[in-house]
C-alpha cells in the first residue's frame, strides 16, 4: 500500500480497517436502543461497523472504510462514551471527570511501528495529541494481536487515532495475524480467582496506589470476565489458568475519614458496587476517637482483593462513578 500523509480534514480515501475491544456496557451503548444508535453512526459516518456475535464478557467492533470515515464513526463513538460519562457523573458528588477510554486491537508485528525507536513514536503521539497512549506488553489470548489503548478528551483521541492509521498504512503487519476473538461465557461465575500480580503495576500519585493502564486493562478483563482465565501472554502470564481456587486470603488498608463516605455511597449504594464488582467481602470499621482514618478489611482471592483495592483507591482520587 503506498503510504500516504493523511490531511487535517482526514481527506485520504485509503480503506481500512481498524479493531476495537469493548466490555458489555460500552457494546450496549454503542448499539443503542434497537440499534438506532450504531445504525445512526453508520449512516451519519459511511463506514461500515461490525459488531461481533456471542454471549462474551468483550466483543470486538471492527470499523472498515476510507480513513475519513473512520474518523467520523471514531468521533461518534468518542463521544458517545464521553456523554455516558457525563451522565453517570450527574448522580455523583465527584467534580473531576475521568477521560474516555478506547481499546484498539492491533497486530503485534506493528506495535514496534506504533511505539518507535527507543518509544519515540509513541512519546510524540502523547505529546502532539495530549492523549495517553499505552501498547500492552503481552499479546491477547490466543492470538498475534495486542490491545492499544488510548485516553483522553474525543478530539485527542481523534487526533491520536488519525497518527496511529498513518503508521498503520506505513508499516502493514508482517507475516500471517491471528485475529482475538474474545471468548464466550459459558458459566453464570462472575469472578474467577486468577493470581494477580499486582505489587510492579501500580505507580503512587499522592497517597494512592493507581494501576498502569495495561494493569488496568486486565483487571477490568478479569472482573467481566465470566469463565477460568487462560495466561494473557505466553511470556510472562497474568493471571494462570485455574486449576484450583486460590485460598482465601485478607488485606487492611486505612482510609481518610473525609474520603469514607465516597467509598461508602448514599445508603451504600457505592460499597455494594464494589462488594459485587470484585467478589470481595469487604468490612469497614468503625470511627474511632481521635483517629482521622478509617480501617477496611478486604477478605478474598487475590483477584478480588486487587480489584476491591483498585476501586477503592480509584474512587478515593474521585475518578469512578
Amino acid at each position: 500500500m503506498e503510504p500516504s500523509k493523511i490531511q487535517p480534514e482526514g481527506g485520504l480515501n485509503v480503506t481500512l480497517t481498524i479493531r476495537l475491544l469493548m466490555h458489555g456496557k460500552e457494546v450496549g451503548s454503542i448499539i443503542g436502543k434497537k440499534g438506532e444508535t450504531v445504525k445512526k453512526m453508520r449512516e451519519e459516518s459511511g463506514a461500515r461497523i461490525n459488531i461481533s456475535e456471542g454471549n462474551c464478557p468483550e466483543r470486538i467492533v471492527t470499523i472498515t472504510g476510507p480513513t475519513d470515515t473512520i474518523f467520523k464513526a471514531f468521533a461518534m463513538i468518542a463521544y458517545k462514551f464521553e456523554e455516558d460519562i457525563i451522565n453517570s457523573m450527574s448522580n455523583s458528588p465527584a467534580t473531576s471527570k475521568p477521560p474516555v477510554t478506547l481499546r484498539l486491537v492491533v497486530p503485534a508485528s506493528q506495535c514496534g511501528s506504533l511505539i518507535g525507536k527507543g518509544g519515540s513514536k509513541i512519546k510524540e503521539m502523547r505529546e502532539s495529541t495530549g492523549a495517553q497512549v499505552q501498547v500492552a506488553g503481552d499479546m491477547l489470548p490466543n492470538s498475534t494481536e495486542r490491545a492499544v489503548t488510548i485516553s483522553g478528551t474525543p478530539e485527542a483521541i481523534i487526533q491520536c487515532v488519525k497518527q496511529i492509521c498513518v503508521v498503520m498504512l506505513e508499516s502493514p503487519p508482517k507475516g500471517a495475524t491471528i485475529p482475538y476473538r474474545p471468548k464466550p461465557a459459558s458459566t453464570p461465575v462472575i469472578f474467577s480467582g486468577g493470581q494477580v500480580r499486582a505489587e510492579p503495576a501500580y505507580t503512587i500519585q499522592g497517597q494512592y496506589a493507581i494501576p498502569h493502564p495495561d494493569q488496568l486493562t486486565k483487571l477490568h478483563q478479569l472482573a467481566m470476565q465470566q469463565t477460568p482465565f487462560t495466561p494473557l501472554g505466553q511470556a510472562t502470564p497474568a493471571f494462570p489458568g485455574l486449576d484450583a481456587s486460590p485460598p482465601a486470603s485478607t488485606h487492611e488498608l486505612t482510609i481518610p475519614n473525609d474520603l469514607i463516605g465516597c467509598i461508602i455511597g448514599r445508603q451504600g449504594t457505592k460499597i455494594n458496587e464494589i462488594r459485587q464488582m470484585s467478589g470481595a467481602q469487604i468490612k469497614i470499621a468503625n470511627a474511632m476517637e481521635g483517629s482521622s482514618e478509617r480501617q477496611i478489611t478486604i477478605t478474598g482471592t487475590p483477584a478480588n482483593i486487587s480489584l476491591a483495592q483498585y476501586l477503592i483507591n480509584i474512587l478515593s482520587t474521585g475518578f469512578l462513578h
